[in-house]
């Protein structure tokens, strides 16, 4: 049964650091790292979502485009919950392709126990031996008045957003599923 939360890719960064457009890369089998996350969440999420500046994929997927003119992870969570109508999404980075479905089962299932005895929370987020993995998480509506005003602070930092808000963790001791794509080094040592 796939879960019935939209699922979000956030693929609007700059990749400054990788030179070119790292979401247009190829992945494995793939044409691109997008396509290869859609393909992935598409197989456990109702429905799921590219967020990114402007529609730039060249395969059948449905793009939230960014509302405001700056570009950040925080421009993008304002951007899904201003265009959506649903209260609850998994929000997860292009550039993470190591994420899986035993990462996103362990998020899910938080939420389903914080759900039953109606915990309040504004995000479950995924917690690694390096920290944070803020775009690796379970994300509410009620994070979006907070985000709205780090948006109009100009503070884009979602580590700054996930400290001013009602979080709940979970951890994972391995740090190989939350492997970054930011540099040309990275991106041919996961493909190794």
């Amino acid at each position: 049964m796939k879960y019935p939360i939209p699922a979000i890719i956030f693929a609007g960064g700059k990749s400054s650091r990788m030179g070119k457009d790292k979401a247009l890369l190829p992945f494995k089998t793939y044409p691109t790292l997008s396509e290869f996350q859609h393909h992935k969440l598409t197989a456990l999420f109702q429905s799921v979502y590219l967020s990114s500046k402007g529609h730039k994929f060249n395969f059948a997927c449905n793009v939230i485009e960014d509302i405001y003119k700056q570009s950040s992870p925080l421009v993008g969570i304002v951007s899904v919950f201003e265009t959506l109508q649903s209260n609850t999404v998994f929000i997860l980075s292009v550039d993470a392709p190591l994420v899986d479905k035993e990462v996103v089962d362990k998020l899910y299932l938080k939420k389903l126990a914080l759900d039953k005895v109606h915990t309040p929370y504004d995000a479950i987020i995924a917690h690694s031996p390096h920290g944070l993995e803020p775009l690796c998480g379970i994300y509410t509506s009620h994070v979006l008045k907070k985000a709205k005003q780090h948006l109009e602070e100009d503070n884009h930092k979602l580590h700054a957003l996930l400290h001013a808000s009602n979080i709940k963790l979970v951890y994972f001791d391995d740090t190989l599923p939350f492997s970054n794509i930011n540099t040309p080094e990275q991106y041919k040592a996961i493909l190794d």
